[in-house]
């Protein structure tokens, strides 16, 4: 789509660095807004720091579509009162800056918001099968992503259209919760954790790029939507899945549950809650999963 602007927080991260590689790829001019300057020349880079509040007012200029993927690691440090704070402060008032911009701008050009959430919104949920309509517990975890949408749906006071992407474990050599599993495994130390029954919302980064350039791109209608492959997995399952990949024995007994909370407290609930969610929602709207099946997501991957 020429001419179309993006402007994208969180554009270094997991998701954020080969979206804005793929939308180049396809003529897109993008925009991200982070806390350095950027090293990639074909990337225009504002500047904001979301604790002070500031935020350069120029980043919305002749944006069409803002995308909002910025948020601190949910299991980089310990869940402390003052870093359950920061989780979710740094993806609400990060959108909140933005939205602040855009009422101060009547003749801005942004027409629509596309956000990132997490499947943390169901929590630990055993086997029930979740859906977009699946109320939400009320433990750490989901209340984070209910303030994160609830800050994101503000966008329709400006009457603008919303999409939101309940992000799964995005299956990634490149970062996130892949390649700690990984590592034990190819030492051939790999273990399942708990009793291995949890099920684990898992998606490949490129299904996940693909939804959200479906999204930028007016093909998926805005509303909410499950970022998982249809096929969900037990910890047991993606755990034998990758060492088999790797080529790699599993011989270790499994880690119990209460050593993961002692040595994790409230956090462990990222390793040991099961949340099984459904993709039918997306599937009925035509997206088509490019690695729907886990080994064959395990396979392209390490291939």
């Amino acid at each position: 789509m020429p001419n179309h602007h993006v402007l994208i927080t969180g554009g270094t991260g997991l998701i954020g660095k080969p979206l804005t590689e793929a939308l180049l790829a396809k003529g897109y001019q993008v925009s991200h807004l982070s806390r350095k300057p950027g090293s990639n020349p074909k990337v225009k880079t504002f500047l904001w720091d979301v604790p002070k509040q500031q935020i350069d007012p120029a980043c919305i200029n002749g944006v069409d579509t803002v995308v909002h993927l910025a948020g601190a690691g949910i299991a980089d440090k310990h869940w402390t009162a003052k870093r359950k704070q920061e989780l979710i402060e740094s993806r609400t008032q990060s959108i909140k800056l933005i939205y602040n911009l855009l009422h101060k701008d009547p003749n801005h050009q942004v027409k629509q918001v596309i956000s990132a959430s997490a499947t943390g919104y169901y929590s630990n949920r055993g086997n029930e099968l979740l859906t977009e309509g699946s109320v939400p517990l009320h433990d750490f975890l989901s209340t984070c992503c209910i303030e994160w949408e609830q800050a994101v749906d503000e966008a329709k006071q400006l009457s603008l259209p919303v999409t939101k992407f309940r992000t799964g474990v995005v299956l990634t050599t490149g970062g996130g919760a892949l390649p700690p599993l990984a590592l034990p495994v190819k030492f051939g130390l790999g273990t399942v954790l708990g009793n291995g029954e949890q099920y684990i919302p898992w998606i490949h980064l490129q299904d996940a790029v693909n939804m959200y350039l479906q999204a930028i791109d007016n093909q998926l209608p805005p509303d909410v939507y499950n970022m998982v492959a249809p096929n969900p997995v037990t910890n047991q399952q993606l755990t034998k899945a990758v060492a088999k990949q790797l080529h790699r024995p599993l011989w270790l007994p499994n880690v119990p549950a209460a050593v993961l909370k002692l040595i994790f407290g409230e956090m462990s609930l990222v390793v040991l809650g099961s949340t099984r969610v459904s993709a039918q929602k997306i599937q009925s709207c035509g997206f088509q999963f490019k690695y729907p099946v886990l080994e064959d997501a395990l396979s392209n991957i390490y291939g």
